[in-house]
């Protein structure tokens, strides 16, 4: 089966290429494939095809449709931030069966990011490392695919979030201002906001998720959408694994105080002793499942929690859901199962 195939190849073959060249090279693949209905058409009917009907909320409303504001989910699998960071292949990744994409870290300005190296596999650990650096394009940019996406039919069917964060440069006092700026440039065009204010690879960045510097920027994030759209724009924050407990219930009740529509738990942990940067994948997951828990244990009932983290296997998705998580979206696990992987995990999981 082709599902077998890949990992083998990645595996064995891939695993010989540089990661970051790799990465751009499967990104290209997919922005051009994706521009063509026939190739997207063939994509969709050999991997991404969504049958079974909508799953329902996992935490708490069984017979709930998931919709994240007024968009009703295909699927409960989402793509997570980080791999499509310009939004190049959105239509292609959902064409594969992703119920959503969430593209980013978008950050104001254009940036390079970190030096390189800056990205590498993990192959017997089944996950990533990066220090990658919020590399991007800039706001303008992204605005300007997703609005060139959004004019076609076809492009406003598919949801589509934006990850954004502030620029290595942009000091603690002024963060507030980048996450406002991008709010507003990228609002019109996706389906929701998430505010990352947890990568490990931006200096300081991770200090915001203090309550006291965390509620600032979540307003101005607010208020970035409000001045560029009169719907209401659901807003989320993504926090790190490596918080401690009782910090993790603490942004729990600001995005409470201040009426966010919740939660992405979790990005990657620095407790690990493979050097500089974040890890992703299977040794993150037991530590995710742990945020999760404890996110949606506090978090309210009309709030939404998206579990991320580790997920490889469709039991590891059945135990995210059933810690409360009522999407989930993956990274690493696409990397290395390949191009059948999303779809393969929404059927599984719908109806679940």
């Amino acid at each position: 089966m082709s599902f077998h195939v890949y990992p083998w190849l990645y595996r064995h073959l891939i695993r010989l290429t540089d990661p970051e060249q790799a990465h751009h090279a499967a990104i290209s693949a997919l922005s051009v494939a994706g521009t063509f209905a026939p190739s997207r058409g063939l994509m969709r009917g050999t991997c991404g095809y969504l049958r079974g009907g909508i799953p329902p909320l996992a935490r708490r409303t069984p017979y709930r449709s998931v919709t994240i504001g007024e968009r009703v989910l295909p699927g409960v699998l989402g793509l997570a931030a980080g791999m499509d960071k310009d939004a190049q292949a959105v239509e292609a990744m959902c064409a594969l069966g992703f119920a959503f994409v969430e593209i980013g870290t978008v950050t104001p300005l254009p940036q390079p990011g970190n030096d390189g190296p800056r990205l590498w596999r993990l192959i017997e650990e089944e996950g990533l490392r990066n220090r990658m650096g919020f590399n991007n394009e800039g706001a303008a940019a992204a605005a300007a695919r997703l609005k060139a996406l959004r004019s076609t039919s076809a492009g406003r069917s598919l949801i589509v979030g934006a990850n954004i964060g502030k620029n290595k440069t942009t000091s603690e006092a002024d963060a507030p201002r980048d996450y406002y700026l991008c709010a507003k440039e990228l609002a019109p065009w996706v389906d929701f906001i998430v505010v990352n204010v947890s990568s490990p690879n931006t200096p300081g960045l991770r200090d915001l998720q203090a309550v006291d510097h965390l509620r600032p920027i979540l307003a101005a994030a607010r208020a970035g959408c409000e001045d560029a759209v009169s719907r209401r724009m659901p807003l989320f924050v993504k926090i790190a694994p490596d918080l401690s407990n009782e910090d993790i219930v603490k942004v729990v009740a600001l995005t409470q105080e201040l009426g966010l529509e919740g939660i992405v738990a979790t990005n990657t942990t620095i407790a690990h002793d493979y050097g500089e940067g974040g890890v992703s994948g299977r040794p993150l997951f037991e530590r995710a499942l742990e945020v999760v828990a404890l996110v949606a244990e506090h978090l309210g009932d009309d709030q939404i929690l998206i579990g991320t983290g580790g997920i490889t296997t469709v039991d590891d998705a059945k135990r995210m859901l059933d810690a409360g998580a009522d999407l989930i979206e993956g990274l690493s696990a696409f990397v290395s199962q390949g191009p059948t992987w999303p779809g393969r995990m929404n059927r599984a999981l719908a109806g679940y």
